[in-house]
């Protein structure tokens, strides 16, 4: 193992291309299953029942938001009893507790291959070897969230797995704030691939945010795997330390070895003696990842379900814990079998355990973000990856003049009032504060409500006229079960719960002896007299009371307010009050979610409204109205309500709103509302707007045709005939931002280029006039045809299922139709398209060019590419199926070409031809495999679920297409330089954002494909819309694109063609 290789932490930029990357992944495994695998279950385990359902509402968002499958299991286990019983024990009762209930979820063909004649409503009966079994095949996400929270108190009642953190926020800036449990999820989704066709169980957790492409993860057949990161010593020495082996597997990124030791929170001189020093001075870091695979797993199912119950009792009753990373992967490693032995349960977990080992995955390229206290949770935020945060995020703020928010103050899912004043590097969360509110510097919020404390609000501190929250401070609120009321609770940042008195602990950030002096109070006010633990976490601080009140006698205990007189004192005394300790047993987490849903579901309706009425309809009210719907009564209102003013915008912003948009977000209102025929209707009125609105921008200012072209002046028939051939188009990168309606209110561009195929131009048309043949006969190169002699029936909308409509949409828009030439002839058209169907390759739009292009010869109009190309823009709305300018200006210029668009009347094209070098030329015919996957694709299917996206103003998708048009500029000067290899990593990832904007432009033959040439290739991606048809395969070298010809020729698995293809070059 090369132990020398660096680690560093990512920049802010590579770790938004991990984040990115790993949600894209997920999105897909939730949209298309089939496709990329997802975790069978998702699994929690929570301290109590009442923690457990609420991570049960947690796992439903979660499952709402699409963040897994329907077909994945979710469920929270709680420790039994509510009792501390350590990591280790909580895995195997969760083990045991997720088999009990999949085998009650069992479909009867499960029951039939796996546990044939056993009775599944009983689990208990099952013999151990058919649940084993039964299990071997799952793969299991299991986060242990559980704990009491206590370094970050304020995340008691929701969870510190379930903390915001909104990094790519800005992404999605009108869904909802990114959960850390969204980004772990994100982040295992990559993981689940390393399992392959072996079952098994991926472990982290809850309070750790690994940032590092996990797809990249390498598992051993049948052992345990723990991911370990290089770190400095002063780290180690505080965490889990692992040996590994100096033999082992060198990958790109990492290092796979036997594990030869564990050493927890280790001296230097345990270190030495360990042997755990890399050749760097470093040693490996325990991130809390475990993976267990194969038979490893099936032994770990068969001892949870066999022994866990009796050791959870045996634990409870003797005040013991099962640690997961100390006890039971000590049983994978040799060298702690002897340590283990003495150990609670360590014969049993040698005994069902110890044959298999346990090895080290180092990743060097991982970056390790713990949220285990509240200052590192704000660090986070503001320090190297703050790039990443949006600051900003489903929140109602006044205008900068009406209050004072510093720029770095993180405001989450909150309505701030005029008067409000939040100092730097503060996060507020899911609260609603006015009334001259004064939050600190680096200061946390959450939950909190507090409205205006004046009128008939009880002022205790007269010196006061506002609440103020000192910097560096910490302030909850929580709802208590029993209708017992509300608490507000607050501590300072850096306080730690867990540190006694006597270790000179702290509130508010002062020492205790302080702080009892300064507030001339006893001890024995907040702790028991046989109390010899005395911290934070025990003493009963926290009043039960109005909110006027805590909050006064909130700003004596953390000191920003004298009390001169000693009411507040004799008040706080008098009061019932609770400690951290016993708020941690009394939180209603029922009503804590009710809370919260109805205080989103109402910041989503008001920035509707907001948006409704003063704006341009530029947020996604479709995800607004989906974040009402969690307050369904409510939500029915005030969609009915909003939808009363979506009627007058058409008129009221003339130019500026396209009425498409319009239409888009009736049609949205009313599927909230349940309105679902009306939308129906209004859906045909969005489809219909497009094409109009595409029609408008490429005919405005337009010549007319010559009236008197075709007719001599002695009216003899003359005849005419227009041969046109075109070459395919294939796209490398910016596909989608030339489509309407984007093209028309978004500049957009496009690297492709123009190729023959086998040799010759494979797209083409004939068109001529006939003398003694009126009407117009149209022939197609599958033989068929129709003759239309009423030319007044060419009309459209024309049915999906008119083989011909592509030719009549082309009659109709170069205006043939009411010229005089079919006065005095005929015409006789016929196409043909030498490329398989569903090509990929922009034949559709290439042969309306064509075809185009010979009508307006005919006609002696404007035949130029860029006027013909505006005009496919329209024969493809009249024919229904939409599309772009890429295809027709692909076919139509010939070469290497950028090409750029810019919204207005008339939309502008501008075609930038690459002067390509003829080295550059051979390399890429060299490298560039064009190759058919016989899989057939309709590219209209996959336009109408990208413009509904669009037209609702989905983010993601925005964000996505405007990467891709940035990307062709990047891939021109790509070419421009000879970087080849540059070009096939821009394909890379724009093959990734063509998946985000439809998980269904893939599919698993090709995932295989791509999979397969990998190893080849520097890049590769589908061509046009995807879904099927052509992959571009760039290779490497010329070698190597030989030599993966060849492989694909031998594969059995994959039945592709290799088209031989040549630049198709500028016409002399």
């Amino acid at each position: 193992m090369d132990q020398r290789r660096g680690r560093r932490a990512h920049t802010a930029d590579e770790a938004a291309a991990v984040l990115r990357k790993a949600w894209c992944r997920m999105r897909l495994s939730a949209r298309d299953p089939a496709r990329v695998a997802p975790w069978d279950a998702v699994v929690l385990t929570a301290a109590s029942p009442e923690q457990a359902a609420l991570y049960d509402r947690q796992l439903a968002r979660a499952r709402r938001l699409g963040r897994f499958p329907a077909t994945t299991t979710a469920i929270a286990v709680p420790d039994p009893d509510a009792a501390r019983i350590g990591s280790g024990a909580a895995t195997l009762h969760a083990v045991a507790s997720l088999a009990r209930h999949l085998i009650s979820q069992a479909s009867k063909e499960e029951i039939a291959e796996f546990l044939p004649g056993a009775d599944a409503s009983s689990a208990d009966d099952i013999p151990l070897a058919s649940l084993v079994r039964f299990m071997a095949t799952k793969h299991v996400l299991l986060l242990h969230a559980g704990g009491d929270s206590k370094r970050v108190p304020w995340a008691n009642p929701m969870g510190k797995a379930f903390l915001p953190v909104p990094y790519l926020a800005g992404d999605n800036p009108d869904g909802p704030v990114p959960l850390l449990f969204d980004h772990i999820l994100a982040v295992s989704s990559s993981a689940r691939q390393a399992f392959k066709n072996q079952g098994g169980i991926f472990i982290m957790t809850g309070d750790v945010l690994p940032c590092f492409d996990a797809s990249n993860l390498v598992l051993s057949d049948d052992a345990a795997c723990i991911v370990t990161v290089p770190t400095t010593l002063d780290v180690a020495s505080n965490h889990g330390v692992v040996v590994a082996s100096k033999d082992g597997t060198d990958g790109e990124n990492y290092s796979l070895c036997l594990v030869d030791n564990l050493l927890q929170k280790p001296t230097v001189n345990e270190l030495v003696e360990g042997q755990a020093f890399l050749e760097d001075g470093r040693a490996l870091l325990d991130t809390g990842i475990i993976a267990v695979r194969g038979k490893a797993w099936q032994e770990l199912v068969g001892l949870a379900y066999s022994s866990s119950e009796t050791m959870v009792k045996e634990l409870i009753t003797s005040r013991k814990e099962l640690s997961l990373y100390e006890d039971l992967v000590a049983a994978w490693v040799p060298a702690k079998h002897e340590w283990l032995r003495n150990r609670p349960f360590g014969k049993e977990l040698l005994a069902a355990l110890g044959r298999h080992k346990m090895f080290s995955f180092c990743s060097y390229d991982f970056s390790f973000l713990h949220f285990g206290t509240s200052a590192e949770v704000l660090d986070h935020l503001a320090g190297s990856y703050s790039g990443l945060v949006g600051r900003r995020h489903m929140c109602s703020i006044p205008e900068t003049t009406a209050c004072d928010i510093a720029t770095t103050t993180v405001i989450l899912c909150s309505k701030i009032s005029a008067g409000v004043s939040i100092g730097e590097d503060s996060l507020v969360y899911d609260s609603s504060l006015s009334g001259g509110v004064r939050i600190g510097s680096q200061s946390i919020v959450v939950g909190v409500n507090i409205n205006v404390l004046q009128g008939d609000s009880p002022q205790i501190i007269r010196s006061s006229t506002c609440f103020t929250l000192p910097d560096r401070h910490c302030l909850w609120e929580v709802p208590l079960v029993n209708s017992m009321g509300r608490v507000m609770v607050y501590c300072g940042l850096h306080d730690n719960p867990k540190v006694s008195v006597e270790r000179d602990g702290t509130f508010c950030g002062k020492p205790w002896t302080n702080v009892l002096e300064d507030l001339n109070i006893k001890d024995t006010d907040m702790w028991d007299s046989g109390n010899h633990d005395k911290c934070l976490w025990n003493a009963r601080l926290f009043p039960i009371m109005s909110t006027p009140e805590m909050l006064n006698i909130g700003m004596w205990l953390m000191g920003s307010a004298c009390d001169p007189d000693g009411e507040v004192a004799c008040m706080w005394r008098k009061s019932q009050r609770l400690s951290l300790e016993e708020l941690h047993r009394s939180i209603d987490y029922h009503q804590l979610c009710m809370d919260s849903n109805k205080h989103q579901a109402d910041l989503a309706a008001s920035i509707a409204k907001t948006c409704m009425t003063y704006g341009l309809l530029g947020r996604n009210l479709f995800q607004l109205c989906d974040e009402m719907l969690e307050d369904n009564d409510f939500s029915l209102e005030v969609c009915k309500e909003l939808l009363s003013f979506s009627p007058s915008h058409g008129d009221e912003y003339p130019g500026v709103l396209p009425k498409s948009r319009g239409f888009q977000v009736k049609m949205d209102l009313l599927r909230a509302s349940g309105d679902l025929s009306t939308a129906s209707v209004v859906e045909e009125k969005v489809w219909a707007s497009v094409a109009s609105e595409t029609a408008s921008a490429i005919k405005y200012g337009s010549k007319e045709p010559p009236s008197n072209a075709t007719i001599s002046s002695n009216g003899y028939f003359h005849p005419k005939k227009a041969f046109v051939e075109l070459p395919v188009r294939v796209d490398f990168v910016g596909g989608w931002s030339d489509t309407p309606p984007w093209s028309l209110e978004r500049p957009g561009c496009v690297l492709n280029m123009a190729i023959r195929l086998e040799g010759s131009l494979p797209v083409g048309a004939v068109i001529e006039t006939t003398e003694g043949l009126h009407g117009v006969h149209i022939e197609d190169d599958a033989d068929r045809k129709v003759y239309i002699d009423d030319l007044s029936s060419i009309a459209y909308p024309f049915k999906e299922n008119d083989i011909f409509r592509l030719v009549k949409s082309a009659l109709i828009v170069t205006g043939i139709l009411g010229h005089k030439i079919l006065s005095k002839s005929g015409l006789k058209i016929r196409t043909w398209a030498n490329v398989p169907r569903g090509s990929g390759l922009g034949t559709s739009s290439i042969l309306a060019a064509a075809v185009v292009k010979g009508l307006f010869q005919l006609m002696d109009n404007d035949g130029s590419d860029d006027n013909v190309a505006r005009a496919v823009l329209v024969v493809e709305q009249i024919m229904g199926t939409g599309g772009g300018w890429q295809d027709q200006i692909g076919g139509l210029y010939p070469g290497i070409k950028c090409t750029q668009s810019y919204p207005g009347r008339p939309l502008r094209l501008q075609v930038v031809p690459l002067m390509a070098s003829t080295q550059l030329i051979q390399e890429l015919e060299q490298r560039l495999l064009v190759v058919f996957t016989g899989q057939v694709r309709l590219a209209h299917r996959v336009l109408q679920k990208v413009v509904t996206r669009y037209l609702r103003r989905d983010s993601l998708l925005i964000s996505s297409i405007k990467r891709l048009a940035e990307l062709a500029k990047t891939g021109r000067e790509a070419l421009m330089n000879g970087e080849i290899g540059e070009l096939g990593a821009i394909m890379l990832e724009a093959w990734r954002l063509h998946q985000e904007l439809d998980p269904f432009c893939s599919n698993s033959f090709v995932d295989e494909l791509f999979a397969f040439a990998d190893p080849y290739c520097c890049g590769y991606k589908l061509v046009g819309a995807g879904g099927g048809g052509f992959a571009l395969l760039l290779a490497k070298d010329p070698r190597r694109a030989q030599e993966l010809r060849q492989a694909l020729h031998e594969s059995a698995a994959f039945n592709v063609k290799v088209y031989d293809w040549n630049l198709a070059m500028p016409r002399c």
